[in-house]
């Protein structure tokens, strides 16, 4: 079986996979994990660790098949997750590419309506830099998955625009009601996903640490915090790392705790990452 980086194009085999007769032997596969920079000095050798894996087979391939690429996933410690194509193209669309198309919209809005002084990018920080971080990713492979992906993104662009302007009526005719109905909602499934709410009030204090998903490597971790009396408010291994940066989240109660984890830890050769 062939694995890809492209879950699946509708549903279609390239025009290629077709000529060499691997129509039943192709497997579109879409590893969830990654982030906005590239380049060979920033890759790992445990990148898929504990990572969703999506696959998508079709009514071409034989289960024979499906279990090797599933056991081939499962080889590299990454979660496999089968899908059809039409459904991942859906589910990407929404939660990884329709974010990045908003994230460079609005940054780009913010430029326009930004002064020659700029102070708008003087003060962008919290929220803004949360949000529009992702906008820092590549054009050329952006612009390649917006046009691989055109039905789809548009599908949930559509619903977005719809939703911003359901939002813009709301805020037109102060109704206040409404517009806290809304907030209120988004908070409540945000918050479903996990625990963090990025950007504003609270603030997080979150270090991203690189670590091989092994035996005991959280515990070393949270022994070597627990000796310099640092309390722990949240850890978790991140599963979906399409964009983020580290394996391990732990997230901490001040800055100071931050700060000083991530001295302890880079005396002990322990790569760490934090939000800017």
């Amino acid at each position: 079986c062939i694995l890809t980086d492209v879950g699946s194009v509708k549903g279609e085999m390239t025009e290629a996979v077709r000529e060499a007769g691997l129509i039943s032997r192709f497997i579109g596969g879409h590893p969830m994990a990654g982030s906005e920079k590239t380049g060979y000095a920033n890759s790992t050798d445990y990148l898929l660790e504990n990572a969703y894996y999506f696959l998508t087979p079709t009514e071409h391939n034989s289960e024979e098949d499906i279990r090797t690429c599933v056991s081939l996933v499962e080889t590299v410690r990454a979660l496999p997750v089968l899908l059809s194509p039409e459904q991942h193209d859906f589910i990407v669309a929404g939660v990884s590419h329709l974010p990045h198309i908003v994230a460079s919209s609005l940054v780009n809005t913010v430029r326009k309506l930004d002064d020659t002084d700029e102070h708008m990018r003087t003060v962008a920080a919290g929220g803004f830099r949360d949000i529009t971080r992702i906008a820092s990713s590549s054009p050329v492979m952006w612009e390649q998955i917006c046009l691989s992906n055109q039905a789809e993104i548009t599908r949930v662009l559509d619903a977005f625009i719809d939703t911003l302007q359901d939002a813009r009526s709301l805020v037109c005719a102060g109704d206040g009601e409404a517009l806290n109905r809304m907030f209120a909602a988004s908070r409540d499934y945000r918050d479903s996903i996990d625990d963090s709410k990025r950007g504003s009030v609270p603030r997080q204090y979150v270090l991203y640490v690189d670590i091989y998903d092994e035996a005991g490597g959280i515990a070393t971790i949270t022994t070597l915090l627990a000796m310099s009396a640092i309390n722990i408010k949240n850890i978790g291994i991140l599963h979906n790392r399409e964009f983020e940066e580290g394996v391990l989240r732990i997230e901490f109660y001040d800055t100071e705790s931050r700060d000083h984890s991530e001295t302890i830890l880079q005396k002990r050769n322990y790569t760490i990452r934090k939000r800017r």
